[in-house]
């Protein structure tokens, strides 16, 4: 439970999804077991922050971002020094991001998992900002906050995710440059020295926050060793049904999106993705209908992406591609696919496969 009379008024001007349970327990959880390790309190770091035992030790379950704030507080409050970010970051290997995590090692290349990483940040970095800016040798994953916090909570915070973020890439990516940098905007903490020969190479008091990478960028394009194109398309599947339960009700095209996966029994129907959805037909029709939209619209879309991925990345023949995707007449498909990309379906397989 929040402890409100201790928190509202800090953090009053929040907007609403902040107070959603969107967050996954596993982040705020290692911020507090680096605590401890080092001699802090867990039962006075929970009852600070107002936080459960409870919800933090259920491996499924969510807190509010509003809460991890508050977490985040309580920790800080019990340390005082920010450094305690790095020892977070060291602890989250890549396999701690759930589905993310593992469709990244999934991934044919470094830049399709760069791809994967920006369409579904918002599972587990909500509450925070993540653009990506590559140039010709140099590529920059740069974060800020998505609402103002503390320079305290913020450095503690984007320590954690920058240094996660590079132990992930040393993982599975043996051709990363070895040239890297991790950015961040405050001063050096009193406790980084202790750390530094584990997580090299920080600058502090830089106008951004994030991680460089220097160097010739040809390495985005090779195969990475743990590719596997089944998993992929697994971790993929959960991470749209993940998007869509961490959305408000009044998202209902995004709802509908992520469940429209395609499988080998084509794509869901309306009544199942009502019933997929916890709603009758007649409401998801209506849904849809007052965000100006229709199932057919939606089907389209994922119909286009999805058209596009199996040619670009598969050998099936354009037939078999178009009977997937539920189309009795190839003529059918090729007029649907010339519509999206102006395109015939083997000419545009030429220019991107």
């Amino acid at each position: 439970m929040l402890n409100e009379s201790r928190h509202t008024t800090a953090h009053s001007g929040l907007p609403n999804w902040t107070r959603q349970p969107n967050q996954p327990v596993t982040y705020p959880r290692m911020f507090v077991v680096s605590a401890v390790a080092l001699g802090a309190s867990r039962s006075e770091i929970l009852q600070r922050a107002g936080i459960s035992a409870e919800i933090l030790d259920d491996p499924a379950g969510r807190i509010s971002y509003l809460q991890t704030l508050q977490l985040f507080e309580a920790v800080h409050a019990a340390i005082g020094d920010t450094a305690l970010g790095f020892d977070t970051g060291l602890r989250l290997p890549l396999t701690a991001h759930g589905n993310l995590g593992y469709a990244l090692m999934c991934a044919p290349t470094p830049r399709d998992a760069i791809s994967i990483l920006e369409r579904f940040w918002h599972l587990r970095g909500r509450g925070t900002l993540m653009t990506v800016n590559e140039s010709e040798n140099n590529l920059f994953f740069e974060i800020e906050p998505e609402v103002p916090i503390p320079p305290s909570l913020r450095e503690m915070m984007f320590s954690s995710i920058l240094t996660s973020m590079i132990r992930g890439m040393e993982f599975v990516l043996p051709m990363l440059p070895n040239k890297r940098e991790i950015w961040l905007c405050g001063p050096e903490p009193e406790g980084y020295r202790n750390r530094q020969q584990q997580v090299p190479g920080v600058r502090f008091n830089m106008p951004r926050a994030g991680l460089v990478l220097d160097g010739d960028s040809s390495w985005l394009d090779e195969p990475l060793p743990t590719a596997n194109p089944e998993g992929l398309a697994q971790a993929l599947a959960h991470c749209e049904r993940e998007s869509a339960l961490t959305e408000t009700d009044n998202d209902i095209a995004r709802q509908v999106r992520a469940h429209l996966v395609l499988d080998q029994n084509g794509y869901p129907s309306p009544e199942q993705l009502a019933d997929n959805l916890c709603l009758t037909p007649r409401t998801l029709r209506r849904r849809l209908y007052e965000q100006g939209l229709s199932y057919k619209q939606l089907l389209d879309d994922v119909r286009r992406r999805d058209s596009c991925h199996l040619l670009a990345t598969s050998g099936m023949e354009v037939q078999s591609i178009s009977e997937l995707l539920g189309y009795a007449d190839p003529a059918n498909f090729t007029r649907a696919f010339k519509s999206w990309t102006g395109l015939a379906p083997r000419m545009w397989r030429r220019n991107n496969s």
